[in-house]
């Protein structure tokens, strides 16, 4: 689905934030949005997450660095790291260049399922002015 000029794919949750989550079974891949990157700018360097580390719902577990950024990334649920992209240490762009497919950050084993509640569908009204402010915000 397009809100705005940015796609925000059906198959995929969001938070406020500007992470996406895909949901596979009890475990969820992270990512940035097109407008999350696209509000970041280049991304030049990724600190990839440590797999097996433990992360908790809407606390930073990884950071970004753009040429007008360095910002933390929060988890968008609580859980174990079971996969990390590595590619992101040596080609940090797929961020900006692929944000839902190979831009991603990490696979989270989810430890509580329910905080899927929190995040919301791209047709969510409440979401897609939360996109459009932000835009507008921005000037993106």
């Amino acid at each position: 689905m397009k809100i705005g000029k940015y796609e925000f794919p059906d198959d995929l949750l969001y938070d406020k934030e500007h992470n996406w989550a895909r949901v596979e079974g009890n475990r969820v891949t992270q990512g940035m949005t097109a407008l999350g990157q696209a509000l970041a700018g280049e991304i030049v360097y990724a600190e990839v997450p440590r797999v097996g580390r433990t992360v908790e719902q809407g606390q930073p577990f990884m950071s970004l660095e753009s040429g007008k950024w360095v910002g933390r990334i929060k988890a968008v649920v609580s859980g174990k790291i079971v996969e990390a992209n590595g590619d992101l240490e040596w080609e940090s762009t797929l961020i900006n260049d692929s944000p839902y497919e190979r831009g991603w950050f990490a696979v989270i084993e989810m430890s509580n399922p329910g905080e899927l509640e929190a995040l919301f569908k791209p047709s969510d009204p409440a979401y897609q002015a939360f996109v459009q402010e932000e835009a507008a915000k921005y000037g993106k």
